[in-house]
């Protein structure tokens, strides 16, 4: 593939830091290198000298004074060498992508280790994405993703979803257009496979698959944004885009905040080489490398659990949010059954709603839900365009518990009642 038609006049510009370059060389290279070269702070001065984490099963992860010294000093801008290791084991294990052992200059995998898959995913879009482009995304989508793409002068082209996620046909449908108009075709779309946030939505297996074989019809690269992989409703779990990738066209984003800690800020970009060196020399010359001391505690507990103890992790953590998304629906039949429509979530941390007889939710939640000290998110925040009526909202089962989850929708179903009262709609008659 041609990666160079992908990238933006900036990002063609880029060049390599030559102070990270040496960095990197200093990180692989063994104790007889004397460096006069970068500028590292000496780590006996850092007043911080031993630190243990203690697990919940009780074992304790021990940082003694060399290691935290290589803790708190600067890093490698690709990540930490023992968890970049890890994780391309780890995505060998859950996704062997058919690109595996390509040549890097021919699209074969790399990873890159990022502050929170966030970071990886607003500079991708920074590094692709002219003024003017048009960009495809699902309607609706993750809310700080189209935060990240707006102000970068695109136009958004929202696909129709459903409880299965993107629409095939409707993909289809809009670059009909774009071809019809004589318009410039996108160069990627943006795609959440799995517990859509909002919808909580999944593709199934037949739906990937008819959209890589769109993807590949246009040349569009897929930006597959994946931090609910693990929180999959369903089992086996359904395949990924970079699982079938033959061509090299799939940039994935994976996320350790929904299984580990949020607060870590620790993501991971999987794809070819050519745009992984593109996006590294990104963050050689903004965040420089993400939080070296966040990088060691993910490492070594994954050192010490390996794909096995991972998993079996995970497991636990995917039980919770599902028994915690079962409350959350017991409490919608409960309280709301009579004021909005709803599908099971798939995956993820979200419960769709679809109010009943309510044009636009946007000032009921924001204003009058507050009032009654319910916080919600109107649907109108997930939309390509803000500014059309939505009738949708956007509830959360991660943290709220099984007292405070019938206690919100019971506020909210009053809440309803009060508002169709006052357009004498006759589903409160």
């Amino acid at each position: 593939m041609n990666y160079e038609r992908f990238l933006n006049e900036v990002s063609l510009a880029r060049q390599p830091s030559p102070i990270r370059v040496l960095t990197a060389i200093l990180a692989k290279s063994g104790p007889s290198m004397i460096s006069l070269a970068g500028g590292l702070p000496n780590p006996d001065l850092f007043p911080f000298r031993e630190a243990e984490f203690k697990l919940r099963d009780g074992t304790v992860l021990q940082f003694n004074e060399d290691k935290m010294k290589v803790a708190l000093q600067y890093g490698s801008t690709t990540g930490l060498s023992d968890l970049v290791s890890f994780l391309v084991k780890l995505q060998r294990y859950l996704h062997n992508p058919p690109t595996f052992h390509w040549k890097r200059e021919n699209g074969g995998i790399d990873i890159c280790v990022t502050s929170g898959s966030q970071d990886g995913l607003v500079k991708s879009f920074e590094m692709l994405i002219s003024p003017g482009d048009n960009v495809l995304v699902e309607s609706p989508t993750y809310a700080s993703a189209l935060s990240g793409l707006r102000p970068l002068g695109c136009k958004l082209l929202g696909v129709e979803s459903d409880e299965n996620g993107m629409i095939p046909s409707s993909l289809q449908a809009v670059l009909t257009q774009c071809e019809a108009a004589k318009e410039t075709l996108p160069k990627f779309m943006y795609v959440i496979p799995n517990g859509v946030n909002p919808t909580g939505a999944s593709l199934t297996l037949e739906r990937r698959r008819e959209i890589y074989k769109i993807a590949r019809k246009y040349d569009l690269l897929i930006l597959e944004d994946d931090p609910y992989y693990f929180l999959q409703f369903v089992e086996p779990r359904v395949p990924s885009f970079l699982s079938m990738d033959e061509d090299g066209r799939v940039l994935r984003f994976d996320s350790f905040s929904k299984v580990l800690s949020s607060g870590l800020r620790l993501g991971f970009v999987t794809g070819p080489a050519p745009l992984v060196d593109r996006l590294v020399m990104h963050i050689m010359v903004c965040s420089m490398h993400p939080a070296v001391i966040s990088q060691m505690m993910v490492s070594e507990i994954l050192k010490k659990w390996d794909i096995e103890g991972f998993e079996a992790h995970v497991k636990c953590v995917t039980e919770f949010y599902r028994n915690q998304k079962d409350l959350m629906i017991s409490a919608a039949q409960k309280w709301l059954k009579d004021f909005a429509e709803w599908n099971e979530p798939q995956g993820g941390m979200f419960l769709w709603l679809k109010l009943k007889g309510i044009n636009d939710s946007k000032q009921l939640i924001e204003e009058k839900a507050q009032k009654k000290e319910i916080l919600l998110v109107p649907g109108c925040n997930f939309m390509p365009d803000p500014t059309k009526p939505c009738s949708f909202v956007r509830a959360s089962f991660s943290i709220a518990s099984k007292e405070q989850m019938d206690t919100a929708f019971q506020r909210l179903a009053e809440l309803l009642k009060e508002e169709l009262s006052l357009q004498n709609n006759p589903l409160i008659a």
